[in-house]
């Protein structure tokens, strides 16, 4: 059954390009890429908490996706397809974005379909982030919203998103109540953005985020992702227990030249209640260095990552409780 899917989906992407092919001043444009990696806890036991790259000592895949999209006057759409242990674990199926978009005025454009999250700061394709393992907040966030969104580009300084969303990474709506979401855009000066992001519902909860990256020279790259999660409505008195969470997580990569960057990743995460990490509320810090090494579509990361809890959270050599692990790891991504 599986390879009929996948065997119907590779002949509608293979007819859809050569339709789309044909035409030559709106082509049909193909990207995606490919990921691997091998990790080793030091422990020699899996302590990952967070998402992807979570087998112990293998060499293991991350993910392959194809990207379609393609612009027709003031319409056009994505399609993006992705196989693998880090697609498994990132939606309900194999498509990670399917969505039409229509420009209504050169200020305010509608979209619908599924969507990667306007949520965080990472993301699930590792061509968009520096480091590879992932942080608690991108873990803990939604990885997509499916639904309508309506986007208003008022200036290159300023925007806003506001829209209507199933429960959280899923194709469709099943519990009968719609998240509802909005993103505020500003860019004070050159080089710096910043996302102020919202969504809640019953189900789902209410996210609060904030984004903001400040590319300080050419060289030089400042992040910050901060986000509270709590259950149960926006503004209720009584929060709900289980999922709550707050957490800060900060950026700096440097590249030292077209092939050679290196970056660090410092990050704070409390499960306020014991519902998100175990049972027990805690706090985790975690530290992350990596390089990113290659100027062409391949890309070496190899990363160093240590997190300590306050309480034992891990299992160390002997498969006893501890409160700390550190990991190596090093992936390859091939982007197109």
């Amino acid at each position: 059954m599986k390879k009929t899917i996948l065997l119907s989906t590779m002949m509608l992407i293979l007819a859809s390009y050569t339709v789309f092919a044909q035409d030559d001043e709106n082509p049909l444009v193909i990207s995606g890429s490919v990921d691997t990696y091998y990790k080793y806890d030091f422990s020699g036991e899996n302590n990952s908490l967070t998402s992807f790259a979570d087998d112990q000592n293998s060499f293991s895949l991350g993910m392959a996706n194809i990207i379609l999209s393609k612009e027709v006057g003031k319409a056009s759409f994505v399609a993006d397809l992705a196989f693998g242990p880090r697609a498994d674990q990132s939606a309900p199926g194999p498509i990670q974005n399917l969505y039409v978009s229509y420009a209504l005025s050169d200020v305010v454009s509608v979209t619908g379909g599924f969507m990667g999250t306007f949520v965080g700061y990472e993301v699930i394709s590792p061509t968009g982030n520096f480091n590879y393992s992932t942080s608690y907040l991108f873990s803990n966030g939604p990885f997509q919203n499916g639904g309508l969104k309506v986007d208003f580009a008022f200036s290159d300084k300023f925007g806003l998103m506001v829209g209507l969303f199933n429960e959280f990474d899923s194709y469709s709506n099943t519990s009968g109540g719609f998240d509802f979401g909005t993103q505020i855009y500003v860019s004070p000066v050159d080089g710096w953005d910043a996302y102020i992001n919202f969504v809640t519902s019953n189900d789902s909860g209410t996210e609060i985020d904030l984004t903001t990256t400040y590319q300080i020279s050419d060289a030089f790259m400042l992040g910050l992702n901060a986000a509270q999660r709590t259950m149960g409505e926006f503004f209720d008195e009584d929060e709900g227990d289980g999922s709550n969470f707050t957490g800060i997580a900060l950026y700096a990569n440097y590249a030292f030249s077209d092939s050679f960057a290196l970056g660090v990743r410092g990050e704070t995460f409390e499960d306020k209640d014991g519902g998100v990490l175990s049972d027990v509320s805690s706090r985790v810090n975690s530290f992350t260095v990596s390089a990113n090494i290659g100027s062409g579509p391949l890309k070496l990361i190899p990363e160093i990552r240590f997190d300590a809890a306050d309480e034992d959270l891990f299992v160390d050599g002997e498969g006893d409780p501890t409160d700390s692990f550190a990991q190596f790891l090093v992936a390859a991504v091939f982007s197109f």
